[in-house]
């Protein structure tokens, strides 16, 4: 046998597109001069994070509810590990600890859904279940929906469907694909709840009127809202509703025709994500879906983290909202006096920050870390240039002293003119 020595330059040769990328040009060199990407942290004491020597406060977290510092739900760990062993590596079609039948059942009582099945992660779901709902028909698919979802969509195009895009401003738009969608096959809407970036909902009950008038599904992927919007009651304590059910239940809707995708990674701080759906599409699910049959399943710690956080949202959820939006109140509040525009309408935790110049996001990335202030940066080509700044992620962690350093770095930075 020859072998032959080639250390790296056929590697290179062979992928030299990437090296030269225009696209990511601006991307890279933001990675390699800001500390604020790819950060190593190397401690953490509730929401302050040190990497290297330098404290920060952190706003770049999606833990909206604080459960990954809860000592109840951190507690509920060490019981189930005994019991299960770190990690039940059954695939769920062969094996399914009792865990999982228990946060089902619970979850389709929170969500007051027909059913649910829970699978490891959302793109797990968008690349294996949307391509069966849509099968040989439609994806139409609303341009500003994740990037996940759009990857879900592309794997049902290689499967036969066709995918059309769509903007929430024109519903027109929707209505017309819809109509002249070939009637053989599925047509499958798909949307964001809340939005990542924006933090703003859809007008949902006019998506969901729009599809049931021609015979299409709504899918709507409510990873940023499930555990902050919930049902709407006189008796609730903030503008977000109870009970953290997500978007179908904030708005009044039911589940006729809807699909809500759903994560825990996100609120509840666990590794585990869900989809509704009537009980007959769940048992299909389960032979026709590759992440239920053949992916590695979620590990124990987080099972335990998901059916402890279920409880502690029943008993102070409520509460726990309700400070939450207090402080992102107090956020949004504070850009408002200062004149500083943020694309967020709706009150959740998301408050994007767009830049007077998208080239200034290095600057303003530093003087922020130097401000012990660590966000999310929306970098082109994450966003486009119009679109380029930084995006806060509230959590009821946060302390009011961090909220005020907070308001004090973007005072400074609108002082000099750096924010639109």
């Amino acid at each position: 046998m020859t072998i032959i020595d080639r250390p790296d330059g056929g590697l290179h040769r062979s992928l030299a597109h990437l090296r030269h990328d225009p696209r990511l040009s601006v991307l890279s060199r933001l990675h390699r001069s800001s500390p604020m990407l790819d950060a190593v942290i190397d401690e953490v004491r509730g929401r302050r994070i040190r990497v290297g020597e330098h404290w920060l406060a952190d706003f770049a977290s999606c833990n909206y509810l604080g459960f990954d510092l809860d000592p109840e739900i951190a507690a509920a760990i060490g019981e189930q590990v005994g019991r299960w062993g770190t990690h039940p590596s059954w695939s769920r079609l062969l094996g399914n600890p009792r865990l999982y039948p228990e946060i089902e059942e619970q979850l389709t009582e929170l969500l007051g859904s027909p059913d649910s099945l829970v699978l490891p992660t959302i793109t797990h779901i968008h690349s294996s279940v949307l391509p069966v709902l849509a099968g040989d028909g439609t994806v139409l698919l609303e341009t500003s929906a994740h990037r996940t979802i759009h990857d879900g969509a592309m794997v049902a195009a290689a499967a036969g469907a066709t995918v059309h895009r769509f903007r929430l401003d024109d519903l027109d738009r929707l209505a017309d694909l819809l109509r002249v969608a070939p009637a053989r096959g599925p047509r499958v809407v798909c949307v964001d709840g809340v939005n990542s970036m924006t933090g703003n909902p859809p007008d949902l009950p006019l998506l969901a009127r729009t599809c049931r008038e021609h015979g299409a599904l709504l899918y709507v992927d409510d990873a940023h809202g499930f555990g902050v919007l919930g049902e709407r009651a006189p008796d609730e304590t903030s503008p977000y509703g109870r009970c953290g059910n997500a978007v179908v239940r904030h708005f009044g809707e039911t589940y006729d025709d809807i699909v809500l995708v759903g994560g825990f990674s996100k609120a509840y701080s666990s590794l585990l994500a869900f989809l509704t759906v009537p009980t007959w599409l769940k048992e299909h699910l389960k032979v026709a879906a590759p992440p239920y049959l053949y992916s590695g399943p979620s590990p124990t710690a987080s099972l335990a983290t998901v059916l402890a956080g279920l409880q502690v949202n029943r008993c102070r959820g409520d509460a726990i909202r309700a400070d939450l939006h207090r402080k992102t109140q107090r956020v949004l509040d504070h850009l408002a006096l200062l004149g500083v525009y943020t694309p967020n309408v709706s009150g959740t935790p998301i408050v994007e920050i767009p830049l007077a110049a998208a080239d200034d996001l290095d600057v303003v990335a530093r003087l922020l870390w130097d401000a012990g202030i660590y966000v999310t940066l929306a970098a082109y080509p994450l966003v486009p240039r119009a679109a380029v700044g930084f995006r806060v992620q509230l959590t009821a962690a946060n302390t009011d002293d961090e909220v005020d350093e907070l308001l004090a770095a973007i005072t400074a930075l609108a002082e000099r003119s750096l924010l639109r």
